[in-house]
């Protein structure tokens, strides 16, 4: 096919800039240049602060219904341009053309829902206790925000925060990741198009994140920092916010459990472990990436998974019928066959796939692991592929305890048949999220975010948009 990028640089104060495109970006189903974008600065990166600081007030005094029309213009239009982004996102990282179209859906959503929350930004109005005094409180823009996003979802994760930031009368500097800066850019065309005003979302793409960002989050003209990524950058993240007391949403690493407990309806587990695990060829932090079956189903469900994940079509995301696309990197692919070739030195057994495949691009094969030791990294850790490991459990307790027995709390899984044995082993778990019978639960209208090592804040929901508001009280005596 005939792609070209359709924006390449940054969009800086309502205009795309003409820097030259020197960062290139790949194709991980052909390891080929796709395209090249503008490599930002720290003083590319700090003109974008300034044009969101410049109309912070202006955006700020907007009334609450011309903000939501704007968004949901945006809305509208990415739904037109579906087609454009899905093909831009499988481009640039691999998902499978029909998951891409998801993601336009599920994207394009957050604006949309942000925009109905606008006018429902409340406050409140009572007596003091004791009398004589009115108690007011309102809530404001919290000011200019920084939105840094990863690679695995570029639409979705862009829209997810800066949704609520717009609604809730934040200006905004977005950074998305450099290897699918693609995506962001394209919806900056879309902002532009629809007409919210210049400075009031802004964005950069730099292969120097810390050169870029640090400067940003030192100045003290910034209000807000919104990041999604590992664990690890994130607790560096906040370690520099903390020199202004940085107001923070960190959705952080998971390391989600899948829990097949001796009621479940084994089928039905199976479509969820699909779902849960295949999905974005396993690079979600959502991902299952522990199952954790009862030793009763534990023989048949692993049959039938690798039976499922075997048969998947692995192959370039632009082709018609792939259910599985390439790594995002070389690096990314050859972690995760790390990950396998050590469970089996641990004692693992590989049911179903357990390597790269051959010829170009980035591509894993579907995996399936039995017999896996709790101490084996791909247990211990993000896994970021399309691996199942199976561990095989006797008792409920056991499982919880193993579930629980990791420093992130992003999301779990949940299959049972029995009502009381599903709640309460899903209150067990120490996770924001749990999919009670079902392997797919994010949604505009719910809150996302974990606890422990998982992050900070909520994004979505009606909790989103108060990730971008201060209450304010207002103490009024009488006379």
């Amino acid at each position: 096919m005939t792609w070209q990028a359709k924006r390449t640089t940054h969009y800086i104060s309502g205009r795309f800039t003409d820097d030259e495109p020197t960062l290139s970006v790949e194709n991980p189903a052909s390891g080929e240049e796709l395209a090249r974008v503008a490599d930002a600065d720290a003083a590319t990166a700090m003109a974008c602060l300034d044009a969101a600081v410049d109309a912070a007030a202006g955006w700020a005094a907007t009334e609450p219904r011309f903000r939501g029309e704007l968004l949901r213009a945006a809305w509208s239009r990415i739904l037109e341009r579906a087609d454009e982004f899905a093909e831009t996102m499988t481009l640039e990282m691999g998902k499978p053309l029909a998951e891409a179209r998801g993601e336009v859906t599920y994207g394009a959503e957050f604006l949309r829902w942000f925009a109905e929350e606008t006018p429902r930004i409340h406050g409140r109005y009572t007596v003091s206790p004791v009398g004589g005094q009115r108690l007011l409180t309102t809530k404001q823009p919290v000011g200019p925000v920084l939105a840094i996003t990863p690679w695995n979802f570029p639409l979705a994760m862009a829209t997810r925060k800066l949704g609520p930031a717009l609604a809730a009368g934040c200006t905004a500097v977005l950074k998305p990741a450099q290897l699918t800066p693609l995506t962001s850019l394209l919806l900056m065309d879309v902002f532009d198009e629809v007409g919210v005003p210049a400075g009031v979302v802004n964005c950069f793409v730099s292969s120097s994140a810390s050169a870029t960002t640090g400067p940003l989050i030192a100045d003290k003209r910034l209000r807000k920092l919104t990041f999604t990524g590992s664990t690890s950058v994130g607790v560096r993240l906040l370690e520099q916010a903390s020199a202004n007391v940085l107001k923070t949403s960190m959705e952080l690493g998971g390391n989600a459990p899948f829990l097949v407990l001796p009621s479940a309806d084994l089928d039905r587990a199976v479509d969820g472990a699909v779902v849960a695990k295949m999905r974005n060829i396993g690079q979600a932090c959502t991902a299952a990436n522990r199952m954790i079956v009862h030793s009763s189903l534990a023989e048949e469900f692993t049959a039938k998974l690798a039976a499922r994940v075997g048969a998947m079509r692995v192959g370039d995301g632009m082709a018609p019928g792939t259910e599985v696309g390439p790594l995002v990197s070389s690096s990314a692919l050859d972690d995760v066959e790390a990950m396998v070739r050590e469970a089996v030195a641990d004692g693992a057994r590989v049911v179903v796939g357990g390597s790269r495949s051959e010829g170009p691009g980035h591509f894993m094969q579907p995996t399936v692991l039995a017999d896996v030791a709790p101490s084996s990294r791909c247990f211990r850790e993000e896994i970021f592929g399309p691996v199942a490991p199976i561990v095989a459990v006797d008792s409920v307790d056991e499982a919880v305890a193993l579930a629980n027995d990791t420093d992130f709390g992003l999301m779990s899984y949940v299959f049972a048949e029995d009502l009381t044995e599903a709640i309460t082993t899903a209150e067990r778990l120490e996770s924001g999220m749990v999919g009670l019978n079902s392997g797919l639960v994010s949604n505009p209208a719910a809150p996302f975010g974990g606890v422990k090592s998982s992050g900070l804040g909520r994004e979505g929901g009606p909790e989103g948009i108060e990730e971008f508001l201060e209450i304010k009280y207002i103490g009024m005596s009488l006379g």
